[in-house]
């Protein structure tokens, strides 16, 4: 059997809980193994949910790798190392009266992760700690202004002073973020020849990097680009090499290929990427990406895509087959300048504590999660406090005994009592209705999560097809979706390894962004609009460039790169731009630009509404974009003959549905064929996920492995 097969694509997701690795053959069959995440290595847990894939082909690593051709990753670590606080000793240099920066941050990056009511009382929270602190920030003097003109010229001996402390501080890294340098870089280019320099006389050359913001992330928003250039210092360059452990680990098992990382606009990068900072949510990102790929594939216009894991409920939006973009996200409490494929992200998982509220006395869920460490249910994990996945074991939606296939033995009696004293006695209620209840109150958070998200856009559940995903999104994807009129709602077979799946569909893929500001006003005639399109497309060339130097490394020419031209624009007087393609690769004559500006007026119309296109206005091309691809060997989706009939148990247990306890068959997921309808009651589960219909639900798998779930 194991020879028969033939490994081509290796993707793995590295979650806050799980590690799911996602293996393809040359026919488009595939594998999904689940194991632990190691956060302290990644590599090892990478090692074991990658062994656990390939033994149902009766194949080890060291035999399936070297028949792979690609490989792709997306991990926590740079997160968690960012939340952590455990990042390198990083030294900054700003300009001269902006030392504080980091402690006074913005007022909305104050706030960012508070609930409503902890925002009325914002005045009681502290800031932020900042990644670098006080006496490792140093001034320079001089100003560029706004519109790229040196106003103050550069203190050279601030810089040479500046170097000369946070060297003797014994810093890591050294980050230069001067105002305005995405408009002019002179001073902030000067000041890094300066710390070379400085270096080199005291002969640490190698040993302590330089990142300049404007040659990382020449973006308007000061703040945002400070935070994404010391997070690059801070967290990247560290995260680099437990990337590379996890790359030296498939290089050993023999595998041929150059491991890749899932960047956060959703194509893949080399682990040698100078921007590694925009790997910095990877996971969550190829889940959205392999909803694209599916809707591609079905059919589909429009997918509200949710991913339930261990730590988070992730909710994404494609539109007419597209993924939004923002370009200045928040992350972990950060503003950033990297653009990110919009994900909104609750604090609401299968491993969300569940607790009670002191003074009111009601059930709250999270944010805090247990993650990898399961819960009360699982004693090694050393957790005190109940979690959803608690509940679920007492309800007798999850065998104990079948927990990743049985690699961790799950205790029920232990998770009984602990529901009970912590939950279930101060509630004066029986521990199955209070461990129902509480599920009901995540379900329909959730619910409402994912209905908010689609109503906020202008449009209606019923526009929309719903893909769940995740380990934890088909055990509760009946409650989340119970009386929403959405189109369809559709559970991969894979939906443990769904976001692994979405990595190994996305493409080799650089992007490089530029602020210009670049207005096209109304009394602008042929050669003002030509002189506009001529600056844009000159940016273009330039990102061209850095796109393909950053290929180079893979040894990857310029002739093999599909390069793809976009812009951001908005009517000029408005504050919010909308990212287009651009139609031409060059706009330097007015017939061109005239296409890329309908191009943006057709979006806007569809984002907002016809009516509110305003063109006598004028335009504001704010940032020119430049994205590069290389075509890479992508999975194919399932097509399998289907049969007839209803599928067969492999035996029952008792769970509790809505009030009583009912006996329910039990159905092994990989035993189910294409065609075949299973009806609630009803659990299916397999190793790593399982599905929950309740009472008058049916779930059918189609031909390619994907549930379709409906009310009777």
């Amino acid at each position: 059997m194991g020879g028969q097969r033939k490994p081509r694509v290796l993707a793995i997701d590295a979650g806050g809980t799980m590690t799911d690795t996602f293996v393809v053959d040359e026919h488009g069959e595939f594998v999904v193994g689940k194991a632990q995440t190691t956060p302290h290595d990644e590599s090892v847990g990478f090692m074991a949910s990658a062994r656990d894939a390939l033994a149902q082909w009766q194949l080890t690593p060291e035999e399936g790798f070297p028949q792979m051709v690609s490989g792709i990753y997306s991990g926590t670590a740079m997160l968690n190392r960012l939340l952590s606080r455990s990042g390198r000793r990083v030294g900054l240099i700003v300009t001269a009266g902006h030392e504080d920066y980091l402690r006074l941050e913005r007022g909305i990056q104050t706030w960012l992760g508070f609930p409503y009511s902890d925002r009325l009382h914002i005045a009681t929270h502290h800031h932020n700690p900042p990644l670098v602190p006080r006496d490792r920030i140093f001034g320079v003097r001089g100003r560029i202004d706004v519109l790229g003109q040196e106003v103050l010229p550069l203190r050279e001996e601030d810089a040479r002073a500046a170097a000369e402390a946070l060297l003797d501080a014994g810093v890591e890294g050294i980050v230069i973020c001067l105002l305005c340098s995405y408009r002019n870089p002179q001073h902030e280019l000067r000041v890094r020849e300066i710390v070379e320099q400085v270096k080199r006389e005291r002969g640490v050359n190698g040993t302590v990097p330089v990142y300049a913001s404007s040659d990382l992330y020449p973006l308007r928003r000061d703040l945002p680009r400070l935070n994404t250039t010391l997070i690059e210092a801070y967290a990247a360059e560290p995260s680099r090499e437990q990337l590379r452990r996890v790359s030296e680990a498939v290089r050993k098992a023999g595998a041929p290929f150059e491991l890749r990382v899932m960047a956060a606009h959703g194509g893949t990068v080399s682990i040698e990427a100078r921007e590694l900072a925009r790997t910095l949510v990877s996971g969550p990102i190829g889940g959205v990406i392999g909803g694209r790929a599916l809707a591609e594939r079905l059919g589909l216009a429009n997918v509200l895509c949710t991913d339930i894991g261990g730590t988070s409920f992730d909710i994404a939006l494609i539109t007419d087959r597209h993924v939004e973009v923002n370009p200045t996200p928040d992350i972990a409490r950060f503003l950033l300048n990297l653009p990110l494929v919009r994900i909104d992200s609750v604090g609401a998982g299968t491993g969300s504590y569940v607790r009670l509220d002191p003074n009111s006395r009601r059930p709250q869920l999270g944010p805090d999660s247990a993650g990898a460490r399961i819960g009360v249910s699982w004693p090694a994990g050393g957790v005190e406090t109940i979690t959803i996945t608690d509940l679920d074991v007492v309800l007798g939606r999850i065998n104990p005994e079948y927990f990743l296939g049985g690699q961790i033995e799950l205790d029920r009696e232990r998770a009984w009592s602990e529901v009970e004293r912590q939950l279930a006695r101060p509630l004066g209620l029986p521990v199955e209705e209070a461990a129902s209840g509480v599920i009901e109150l995540f379900e329909e958070t959730l619910k409402n999560e994912a209905v908010g998200r689609i109503l906020g856009k202008g449009y209606s559940p019923a526009d929309y097809a719903l893909l769940c995903y995740g380990g934890g999104g088909p055990l509760h994807v009946a409650g989340y979706t119970r009386g929403v009129p959405y189109q369809r709602v559709l559970v991969p077979a894979w939906a443990a390894g769904f976001s692994a799946f979405g990595c190994a569909c996305a493409d080799y893929e650089y992007r490089h962004d530029q602020t210009v500001d670049l207005p096209v006003l109304p009394s602008f005639d042929d050669a003002g609009r030509a002189g506009i399109g001529a600056l844009l497309t000159q940016a273009w060339r330039a990102l061209e460039q850095k796109v393909t130097d950053e290929f180079a490394k893979s040894g990857v020419p310029r002739d093999q790169i599909e390069f793809r031209q976009a812009a951001r624009i908005q009517y000029y007087g408005q504050l919010n731009d909308i990212e287009v393609v651009s139609p031409h690769d060059r706009v330097d004559e007015p017939p061109l630009l005239q296409d890329l500006l309908a191009r943006f007026e057709e979006a806007y119309a569809k984002v907002y509404t016809r009516s509110a296109r305003s063109p006598e206005l004028g335009f504001l091309i704010t940032q020119a974009v430049v994205t590069g691809r290389v075509a890479v060997e992508k999975p194919r989706l399932p097509d399998l003959p289907e049969v007839d009939g209803v599928a067969q148990p492999k035996g029952e247990r008792r769970v509790y549905w809505s009030g009583e306890w009912l006996t329910t068959p039990i159905y092994e997921l990989d035993e189910l064929a294409p065609g075949q309808r299973v009806e609630g009651p009803a659990i299916v589960e397999s190793p790593s996920t399982t599905l929950a219909l309740p009472p008058a639900w049916r779930a059918r798998l189609n031909r390619h492995r994907i549930f379709e779930l409906e009310v009777l």
